[in-house]
């Protein structure tokens, strides 16, 4: 008869997964050694996969493990909201690891306040920032991240739940030692005097500014594309380039890297930074409490 699955074998799984060690597992889970490796056992027996795998000195992951380990984080979150949700969370208690996708522009100002407001009550979370990479909502859904910060984007489903957290305006960053520096408010002519760096991660050159420009005639030239405002701020501070970034960072950064930030006279659109979860976290109180957390923190 097949080996069946239960909820406390998901959670040696997830476990194993996550530190790639029997030993390290069975610390989180507060098993004996040996329980954890039977309870390797009769997973590798159930899902007919060796689950891991010896390279060298550590245990990798098969490939069917890595494509089953999301599905298994997900189920977990389910049933934990399930038993959970009338509950009260106490925050000082907590021992969790969050995964947040956040962009790396936002996370150059918002990480630290993060980690901050959740280590001020809650000394045993963890926040795992991963990159974005992609704006994929199937991280969500399949229980690849808890949160994802950044942008806010058109219509992404109704299983996935959104909350704006703030929103910015965007403004011109310089070198210190910049003569368009010495402008609090330079002209759209004086901006298109000097080479810009633009920051898209979609790797586009034009933007609404080159818009603006268009209706008055001028045009600017694009002399370095990067992935994100971070990058785009450490490369004017190396060069003499014009970028343009949201308030936060040119505020946050500015003195650092030797910058100088100023307005851009023309109406851009705002910044707005978003956060999303799945619907299925809605009553998981852990949950509940770091959005709370969040919020408050970025408000």
């Amino acid at each position: 008869m097949p080996e069946q699955l239960d909820l406390n074998l998901l959670r040696v799984f997830d476990a194993l997964l996550q530190d790639g060690s029997v030993t390290a597992a069975s610390e989180r889970l507060h098993l004996s050694i040996p329980a954890t490796s039977r309870a390797l056992g009769r997973l590798r027996r159930a899902m007919d996969d060796p689950i891991l795998v010896r390279a060298g000195r550590s245990m990798v992951p098969t490939p069917f493990a890595l494509r089953t380990a999301p599905r298994v984080r997900s189920l977990l979150d389910e049933a934990s909201a399930l038993i959970s949700a009338d509950r009260e969370v106490t925050p000082a208690e907590l021992k969790r690891t969050f995964t947040i996708r956040i962009n790396d522009g936002v996370a150059a100002t918002l990480a630290v306040a993060a980690v901050e407001a959740t280590a001020a009550t809650a000394p045993g979370v963890v926040l795992r920032f991963v990159a974005e990479g992609s704006e994929s909502t199937e991280a969500l859904r399949d229980g690849s991240i808890d949160l994802d910060i950044g942008a806010s984007g058109d219509d992404i489903g109704s299983d996935i739940r959104t909350a704006l957290l703030y929103s910015e305006r965007v403004v011109g960053i310089v070198r210190a030692d910049s003569p368009l520096g010495r402008h609090r408010r330079p002209t759209l002519a004086q901006l298109c005097q000097h080479p810009h760096v633009s920051a898209s991660r979609r790797g586009r050159s034009r933007g609404p500014l080159d818009d603006v420009l268009d209706a008055e005639g001028l045009q600017r030239r694009v002399a370095a594309v990067v992935p994100t405002s971070a990058v785009a701020a450490l490369l004017v501070g190396a060069s003499h380039y014009v970028g343009l970034v949201p308030q936060r960072l040119a505020e946050q950064y500015s003195e650092t890297l030797g910058l100088r930030w100023f307005d851009i006279p023309a109406p851009l659109p705002e910044v707005k930074v978003g956060l999303r979860w799945h619907r299925r976290l809605d009553a998981d109180p852990a949950q509940r409490w770091l959005r709370d957390t969040l919020r408050d923190a970025f408000r």
